[in-house]
């Protein structure tokens, strides 16, 4: 997902970008490096030893930014907005902030974002019923530096039900919605995570199962609507079906499994 973000990124003219890391950092260092191999120039912040929350983790990263209004990306989505209208919009209104919004299908499992006939952001609301008729934020945001400027470094703190609602409150239009139609995937859950890459390999015409680097399968081994990350071992006659497995897991020869999430370490490190 990360390469994909960042080639996006890239593709769109970015140059610099800074990952913001907290759980398991090595496994996005070891994929990203510098940022070469992807066309961009890549440094780190890193929030330890606690989660600072969506604007506690801008302000920390402050000090590695230099451009403003800052392009905010969530890691664990995958869209592809239009960044060029999205900053001809946020210049054109001279908001704050400004969201990348699409009409909230799934009211029922997101929170929404309430706008006025101008697009000025009007409020936030929670998931169910109420939400009906908002839009969802779909993780891409620019916002000016001064809206973390304030905050204290290393100090959690949010964005929406914090530093944005009282933005809202000051200042009428500060935070604006970009209201697009663009693809967007949101990947929160393992069924999320099986129909973006059911979708991406049969766009890409990857086949039924989907192979990271290094992986090895014995010729006798059967394998069906699988995902294999980086450096897995599949054993002669092992049969997989309806898995993920993820980095360097050893699947024993002469395994059975189905509709499983594999882990090669404890799930709660």
């Amino acid at each position: 997902m990360i390469h994909r973000i960042i080639r996006r990124l890239a593709a769109r003219g970015v140059t610099d970008v800074v990952l913001n890391l907290h759980h398991r950092p090595e496994t996005l260092t070891g994929l990203v490096g510098d940022g070469s191999g992807l066309g961009v120039r890549v440094r780190y912040s890193w929030e330890q030893p606690c989660v600072l929350g969506s604007a506690g983790g801008p302000r920390l990263a402050l000090p590695l930014l230099a451009s403003d209004p800052l392009l905010i990306v969530n890691g664990d989505t995958l869209t592809d907005v239009d960044l060029g209208a999205l900053q001809r919009a946020h210049d054109a209104s001279r908001a704050d902030v400004t969201m990348a919004l699409v009409p909230n299908e799934e009211f029922d499992r997101y929170g929404g974002v309430v706008i006025d006939a101008e697009r000025r952001v009007t409020g936030f609301v929670p998931r169910g019923p109420g939400a009906k008729g908002s839009f969802h934020f779909i993780g891409v945001q620019l916002a000016r530096r001064d809206v973390f400027a304030s905050l204290s470094a290393g100090e959690p703190a949010k964005t929406i039900g914090g530093v944005y609602d009282a933005l809202i409150t000051r200042s009428a239009g500060s935070v604006r919605g970009f209201v697009c139609e663009t693809e967007f995937w949101d990947v929160g859950t393992v069924a999320d995570y099986w129909r973006m890459s059911d979708a991406f390999a049969a766009r890409e015409q990857l086949g039924d199962v989907v192979c990271g680097r290094g992986t090895t399968i014995d010729p006798s081994a059967r394998i069906r609507h699988s995902i294999l990350w980086d450096d897995v071992r599949v054993g002669a006659g092992a049969t997989i079906e309806d898995c993920i497995v993820t980095d360097a897991v050893n699947i024993p020869a002469g395994t059975h499994v189905r509709g499983e999430v594999l882990l090669d370490e404890p799930a709660d490190r």
